[in-house]
């Protein structure tokens, strides 16, 4: 990667400095989101995408919106904090790490509110938050590809789809943190890498990042993943996510379900690579989770360009689920839960020490 994927630049007053990932891969361009306006409006863009890297930025967007705040007494910080929070809430519903940041960082205050803390040092302390969630972050991609680098053999060839990599986090990614990990070990190892339609990410961003660190990639169609699967070319299915529920059922970027399928049909293992904060302790089963649609404009005029008729009817989610049943394992950063299921989620939770009442 040039430069990190998004980085706090400055003290106080600050700025969140991002790649601005729709020019990629022909224009590599730099956005400096300097308000919480600005990063609602980054979000929802796609501008930053991928569930951890919205919650880092989403961190850092509570700041862009208390930073000026001075002299404000710990209720009236409190107040506003959660104004801030709850626009930010508004960018995008399925990726949870954008709502377990803003509940961290809402939490922090409250407790300093409750300390006595004036305005001025609760601001503080959402400052040292919101960098402890980037910092976090990129423990917690070294620790997801370690884990996930044991599953990968020296020759293999494995599937990916949409981006979970570098450009969805702050450091090696999720879903293609195990690909880095293997390579630095000095395994031999080949991807092919799903377009992800309508927008693209496989072919825009996946192919663009893999090929940047030298990591040996092939784009292919959306369809085509099961013809690859067919003709033995796939030793096992690496993807990330955006929400997890209690029992396993695993939400990703549309067409994961059609590969999970694909994957149980031709007895390709299928894994699902994403942090505890992706875990939903709310949400006990995948049809709970609230699914994004998106303008239809992104599959009728993909990138300015009309490829459908005018006023025809479009569905456009941007996710999916896919059923526990389907996912050979998940991998997080204290290790990989096997055939996933209520009991094995929950128990891999509460070990970490998250409460699940």
């Amino acid at each position: 990667m040039p430069v990190e994927t998004l980085i706090w630049v400055g003290e106080r007053p600050g700025f969140v400095r991002m790649i601005e990932q729709t020019k990629l891969p022909t224009e590599f361009e730099l956005l400096d989101v300097k308000t919480v306006e600005q990063m609602v409006d980054a979000i929802w863009r796609l501008a930053v995408r991928g569930a951890p890297a919205i919650g880092v930025a989403a961190g850092y967007g509570v700041l862009l919106g208390v930073q000026a705040l001075e002299g404000l007494g710990g209720e009236e910080f409190m107040g506003r904090t959660r104004e801030i929070a709850a626009t930010l809430g508004k960018a995008r519903p399925t990726a949870v790490n954008l709502f377990w940041a803003l509940d961290r960082m809402v939490g922090r205050a409250q407790h300093d509110c409750a300390a006595g803390m004036s305005g001025d040092a609760m601001r503080s302390g959402l400052f040292e938050e919101a960098h402890a969630i980037f910092h976090e972050d990129q423990i917690t991609c070294e620790a997801l590809g370690r884990h996930g680098a044991e599953l990968i053999s020296d020759g293999g060839t494995y599937l990916t789809h949409c981006n979970a990599g570098a450009l969805a986090t702050t450091n090696t990614g999720t879903a293609l943190a195990p690909f880095y990990e293997a390579a630095r070990q000095g395994k031999q190892i080949a991807v092919f890498a799903d377009e992800t339609r309508p927008l693209l990410q496989g072919a825009r961003l996946t192919s663009w990042e893999l090929m940047q660190a030298g990591i040996s990639v092939t784009l292919i169609c959306d369809n085509a993943a099961g013809l690859v699967m067919f003709e033995d070319k796939i030793d096992a299915v690496f993807v990330g996510s955006d929400r997890i529920a209690r029992n396993g059922d695993v939400c990703n970027k549309i067409g994961t379900y059609s590969v999970a399928v694909l994957a149980r049909q031709h007895r390709i293992p299928f894994y699902a690579v994403a942090p505890l904060s992706t875990f939903d302790r709310n949400i006990t089963h995948g049809s709970m989770i609230p699914i994004e649609e998106r303008p239809a404009e992104e599959i009728t005029r993909g990138f300015g360009k009309q490829t459908a008729p005018d006023e025809v009817k479009v569905y456009n989610p941007a996710f999916d689920v896919t059923p526990a049943e389907l996912v050979t394992g998940i991998v997080t950063e204290t290790g990989v839960i096997e055939l996933p299921c209520q009991s094995s989620v929950e128990s891999t939770m509460r070990a970490a020490g998250i409460d699940l009442a």
